[in-house]
């Protein structure tokens, strides 16, 4: 709400922005988009009350949202690489922090996905597996880290 807006202003408190919600056709002022970000925010993938991105893509996002998605990035990918590809973007934005939830790091799907809000059962049930701890999604992390300037030296 503006009174919200206004409130975090105020403060100083910097913005969420939700790659998920960034896309559809008001992509171009959307401000979830990484385009209008400023570096007082955080940007996410998606949040705990959002589908993993892998489950956005295959189960959510409409014809509108996914011309905007492939639009956006300059090209048409499988579903299974949009998790690294919004991580990407989050990566290459100008927010001043970025959020990642392990399940799309992982590339995890639907079955993996935190919360829905509103549901009052099956929430809050997915767990990291030790063997799900691998070197390449965090040698990917680590690239992007380097490449987009964010690693400290």
């Amino acid at each position: 709400t503006a009174e919200v807006r206004e409130l975090k202003e105020a403060f100083g408190f910097p913005g969420m922005k939700i790659l998920q919600f960034a896309f559809g056709e008001d992509t171009p002022e959307n401000r979830d988009a990484p385009h209008n970000y400023n570096q007082n925010c955080v940007a996410y993938t998606g949040s705990h009350d959002n589908n993993t991105t892998l489950g956005w893509v295959q189960n959510e996002l409409d014809e509108t949202g996914r011309d905007a998605f492939f639009a956006y990035i300059g090209r048409d990918l499988p579903p299974e690489q949009a998790p690294w590809e919004l991580i990407r973007l989050a990566m290459a934005s100008v927010a001043g922090a970025v959020v990642v939830p392990m399940q799309d790091l992982l590339r995890l799907g639907e079955q993996a996905r935190m919360n829905t809000p509103s549901v009052a059962k099956g929430n809050w049930t997915w767990r990291l597996l030790d063997e799900q701890l691998t070197a390449e999604p965090a040698d990917r992390l680590l690239e992007l880290t380097r490449l987009f300037g964010r690693a400290r030296s």
